[in-house]
């Protein structure tokens, strides 16, 4: 929980700052891009997190690796989260930083399943519609679920719509094994 809060400060004092220079999603995909990095390459992990490479080395090559990529508040935030000793909780500072961005930006993720592969048009569709329903700027997520049989699932938060085939043919399933009777007359 603790450590949440920490990174939420951070988060709120990069969106702050982003804010100023107008780059709150640039800043948000480099940062989600370095945290990435640190989590997946090992070499990257060890000497960020090693006690044996002093602050001030660690600070250097942040600037040499993000020189010409990130804008210098970016990188100064990052030397800053290394000075006090927080790079571990860079994954997490991401995380908030997005959460923030979203909510700042009156926007939500959805989890889109199909059974098929979406195109670009039919994706702006959906799009475009779970916008209209959900009040808010919709990004969906895509994924293909052959087990659907046709028709689409979308999860937002906690609101869950499940619109596939499969569901319907459970629901029919359902009706005619249960329906009443018919008595002889």
């Amino acid at each position: 929980m603790r450590n949440t809060v920490v990174a939420r400060n951070y988060a709120e004092a990069l969106v702050a700052a982003a804010e100023r220079h107008g780059e709150v999603g640039q800043y948000g995909a480099l940062l989600d891009a370095v945290a990435g990095a640190v989590r997946v390459e090992p070499r990257i992990q060890a000497v960020l997190e090693s006690p044996r490479v002093t602050k001030a080395a660690k600070k250097l090559v942040l600037e040499r690796a993000l020189q010409g990529v990130a804008p210098a508040p970016l990188v100064r935030f990052l030397q800053g989260v290394v000075q006090r000793g927080r790079q571990g909780l860079l994954g997490a500072i991401s995380e908030e930083y997005q959460i923030l961005v979203d909510r700042h930006l009156n926007r939500v993720h959805a989890g889109v399943a199909t059974a098929r592969p979406v195109d670009e048009k039919l994706a702006a569709v959906v799009a475009e519609r779970l916008t209209r329903v959900a009040g808010k700027t919709v990004v969906p997520h895509f994924r293909t679920d052959p087990s659907l049989l046709g028709g689409v699932v979308v999860r937002i938060g906690d609101w869950v719509f499940d619109g596939s085939l499969r569901r319907k043919l459970r629901v029919l399933r359902y009706r005619m094994l249960h329906a009443p009777g018919k008595g002889s007359g």
